[in-house]
């Protein structure tokens, strides 16, 4: 039903900035939720960021404390592409990055990104 392919990952030095895309196809108008979920070597995934569909005034967001203030989830509908902004990155925010969606009936994954940062 639904289909997500992310890209962006890559390998940058502590404090660098990388920038998460992932696309979505199929029953793309089935999605009430989209986030990003990770998991670092030896941990358990966890949630990042989630964004939901909010009210007039725009969608819903929501943040793991770690990466509040540096990370930033936004989604493009005309693309139907969700985006991740990572600011001031940190040696603990390496670890495999997933697209996530939820339409109600099941949920959906990405195949993952790397992300590195190195210090």
């Amino acid at each position: 039903q639904v289909q997500l392919v992310e890209s962006g990952g890559g390998l940058v030095q502590a404090g660098g900035s990388l920038r998460l895309s992932c696309a979505a196809s199929g029953s793309i108008l089935s999605i009430y939720a989209m986030g990003w979920y990770r998991q670092a070597p030896g941990k358990q995934r966890e949630l990042v960021a989630l964004i939901t569909t909010g009210d007039h005034r725009g969608d819903n967001t929501n943040y793991t404390d770690s990466v509040k203030g540096r990370f930033t989830v936004s989604k493009d509908n005309a693309k139907n592409t969700l985006y991740l902004q990572m600011d001031s990155l940190k040696p603990d925010d390496t670890a495999v990055y997933y697209c996530y969606a939820d339409d109600g009936t099941q949920d959906y994954w990405g195949q993952g990104t790397q992300v590195t940062a190195s210090s």
